[in-house]
């Protein structure tokens, strides 16, 4: 009976397993898409490579951002990681800032 049990369990984890990794990546496929739906002109962001900018112009492929005053640069659309408020905090849909964001204390340097 026992060895019967760990021939199920084994094939029933690895099943487990892709069914995870399948819902994890629709999750994350449906968060872009939400975050893409939402860009506007005038949103500040952070690209996928870490550039913050505000977008002056936005189409169905390319985003115009400025990333200082009179600075300007084209990105694709999809290097939008996420929006950002005005002192570069991830922000949520709600608006608020996202769980695990840095927060305004000062951060000290043990070093220094």
């Amino acid at each position: 009976m026992s060895e019967g049990l760990a021939t199920l369990l084994l094939p029933a984890m690895v099943i487990v397993l892709i069914a995870f990794m399948f819902w994890s990546q629709r999750r994350r496929q449906n968060a872009v898409a939400t975050l893409q739906e939402s860009l506007n002109v005038g949103d500040d962001i952070c690209t996928t490579s870490g550039l913050f900018g505000r977008i002056t112009a936005l189409d169905e492929v390319m985003a115009t951002l400025e990333i200082a005053p009179g600075t300007v640069v084209r990105f694709d659309r999809r290097a939008i990681a996420t929006k950002v408020d005005t002192s570069g905090r991830p922000i949520t849909d709600a608006g608020r800032r996202s769980p695990g964001a840095p927060t305004d204390s000062p951060r000290t340097d043990p070093e220094k």
